[in-house]
């Protein structure tokens, strides 16, 4: 006799044809961005349980990125968790500083205590949310230490995250492999469907990064082939895009974000487009339409359309 307390033995297409239904109509938590093209291309943000993977070169601003999007999440309320394998956790603090209040890194060290504690104070205000940087020395933290640090801030603080970040990926070690003469192919593979799989058991989005082959530093039109040391690392993300800077973006003020992955949505469509940036505080925004002046990205202008706006579609069905 064989004894189970799971009493799921499949979907049953017929019989089970009301709960699906219900499901079409349930409304998906979505992270949302503050960058309407990023927003557009994720049909509203990014979903519970998935791998999000910036591939850039050195310098480019896979930190920035990161940085912005956990600034922007915590301004909506959110609690967010910032683990380092790179920088120190001042640094990383420092740079979310600069974002959040509006000030360049520099005028951060020669700002007037006063006014630092009354622009904190009006942050503290704003948002319900709690941001906790974490660093770990670099390739020496796997998902079993993420896990156990996520039970402590649980069990000490009171504090379960809506979002991880990791910065990043390729300096984080596998809890599967320790080394030797494992290729990095299989090695980096590892390390993304762990850090998925604790996406999926703490149901929360986890934002990485990777870095760019040597052909892809110096490319101006990045592809999945560009990914460093692991081709297994797109295999296992749910959504992949990559940052591109040149000397003329830079000039402008802008960084060009092109998708390479999207489970999502149809990558086919707003493959490529434009957004500024100012580096000095850290901080991505959106740019006229004018802008996306971008050859074959198939962009579209029309805005993310809700689910609610799609049912008159069927207004008229009998």
């Amino acid at each position: 006799m064989a004894v189970s307390f799971d009493n799921h033995v499949g979907h049953d297409y017929i019989e089970d044809a009301k709960s699906r239904f219900d499901w079409y109509h349930t409304k998906e938590k979505r992270f949302q961005f503050d960058l309407d093209y990023m927003n557009r291309i994720t049909k509203g943000g990014v979903p519970s349980k998935t791998l999000n993977i910036a591939l850039a070169g050195t310098g480019v601003g896979k930190s920035l990125f990161m940085c912005h999007v956990a600034s922007s999440y915590l301004t909506q309320g959110m609690n967010v968790l910032y683990i380092t394998l790179e920088m120190a956790e001042e640094r990383i603090a420092e740079r979310i500083d600069a974002n959040l209040l509006d000030v360049s890194m520099e005028d951060l060290h020669v700002m007037p205590k006063d006014l630092y504690d009354n622009k904190m104070d009006r942050i503290r205000k704003k948002t319900q949310g709690k941001l906790i940087i974490k660093e770990y020395p670099t390739a020496s933290a796997h998902s079993g230490h993420f896990r156990a640090l996520l039970n402590e801030l649980s069990l000490k603080k009171s504090f379960k995250p809506d979002a991880i970040f990791i910065d990043y990926l390729n300096i984080c070690s596998s809890s599967r492999f320790k080394g030797g003469n494992i290729s990095s192919y299989f090695y980096v593979k590892a390390i993304a469907e762990e850090l998925r799989g604790l996406a999926v058991e703490f149901d929360v989005p986890i934002f990485s990064a990777t870095q760019t082959t040597r052909t892809g530093f110096v490319s101006t039109d990045i592809g999945l082939e560009d990914t460093s040391e692991s081709f297994g690392l797109p295999a296992t993300a749910d959504f992949m895009f990559a940052l591109i800077s040149n000397d003329e973006l830079e000039q402008l003020g802008q960084i060009k974000i092109k998708q390479l992955k999207n489970r999502y949505n149809d990558p086919s469509t707003n493959r490529a487009f434009i957004v500024g940036v100012d580096r000095s505080k850290m901080r991505l925004y959106d740019v006229e339409q004018s802008a996306q002046n971008i050859v074959d990205a198939n962009q579209s202008n029309q805005p993310f359309k809700k689910k609610e706006d799609a049912y008159d579609k069927f207004s008229d069905f009998k």
